[in-house]
């Protein structure tokens, strides 16, 4: 069988005698041979996997987890912040592991800010430098999720919170969580556009989109672009109405969920991309494995 440098002679001697009938035939020939590399139309994005779906009962410190994503094929992880010396072990499991740390889960409580801040504070300085997206839910027990009476007291901490992670490097990324003050990707926009800092834009979540609004997935993708810093999938079914039916590992639903990914290939969003399993249960590498195939199908990649 023929190797690439022999094929890639043959081509320069056909293009000189005849450039275009023989440069083609040599393109066609390459491909066969494998020589000229696949996958073009593949999405840039980074697949991550969050940590909702990483732990079982044989995968439950920061460095089983790892191992595990490592091995299926993630390109990190998004975990939940529960204090610093966990997040060291995450740290240190990634650096080895030469994965990454694309988001990190932390609460901004309005009815207690100053609380939230210092854990806040805390997870910046260790995460100084890493290009980690401190990831915050708001909350607030006072309120309802619609209303906007504490909009001020929001914005005055996220401008703290955001002054925090420009001095570490890092960038804020608003969480949508169905229920809280922040619930919708509007509700997000709406408090970035306040804050006005470079550093802080939103996340789209695709299952909290879907329990919450589900009706215009363009329009809602459209208002986040100018902030977007992250996006979740996973599988669904269409106009489910539980969690055990808007998520799914991303092989399976009835949602067809391609589409979010050709809207943002069409915003040429190229930050990343994390799968959300919460409450799937079951065996972790199982719903993971199922879930890299999905992504393989829908990313362009199988």
């Amino acid at each position: 069988m023929a190797g690439c440098g022999e094929i890639s002679d043959k081509m320069k001697i056909q293009k000189s005698v005849f450039p275009r009938k023989r440069a083609l035939a040599g393109v066609i020939l390459a491909l066969a041979f494998g020589c000229i590399e696949a996958g073009a139309d593949e999405l840039p994005n980074p697949f991550f996997a969050m940590d909702t779906g990483t732990q079982d009962a044989t995968h439950k410190t920061p460095a089983e987890q790892v191992a595990l994503v490592k091995e299926i094929g993630f390109a990190g992880v998004g975990p939940i912040y529960h204090n610093a010396a966990e997040l060291q072990q995450w740290l240190i499991a990634l650096d080895q592991s030469r994965l990454k740390m694309f988001a990190l889960y932390l609460q901004l409580r309005l009815d207690d800010v100053p609380a939230s801040l210092a854990s806040v504070k805390e997870a910046a300085a260790a995460l100084r430098g890493r290009d980690t997206l401190l990831w915050l839910y708001v909350t607030d027990n006072r309120g309802t999720p619609l209303d906007t009476n504490d909009d001020a007291v929001a914005v005055q901490a996220l401008r703290e919170i955001s002054g925090y992670a420009k001095d570490a490097g890092l960038r804020v990324a608003l969480y949508p969580h169905t229920g809280f003050f922040v619930q919708s990707v509007e509700d997000a926009v709406r408090l970035a556009e306040k804050v006005n800092r470079k550093n802080l834009g939103v996340t789209f979540n695709l299952c909290h989109w879907l329990m919450v609004d589900g009706k215009d997935l363009a329009a809602s993708l459209k208002a986040a672009q100018p902030y977007l810093f992250c996006v979740t999938i996973n599988g669904a079914d269409a106009g489910g109405t539980s969690w055990k039916e808007l998520i799914q590992p991303l092989d399976r639903g009835t949602y067809d969920v391609s589409q979010v990914l050709r809207l943002l290939r069409g915003m040429k969003y190229t930050g990343p991309i994390g799968l959300q399993h919460y409450g799937i249960g079951g065996d972790a590498r199982e719903n993971l494995e199922h879930s890299m195939e999905g992504w393989k199908r829908l990313s362009g990649a199988k």
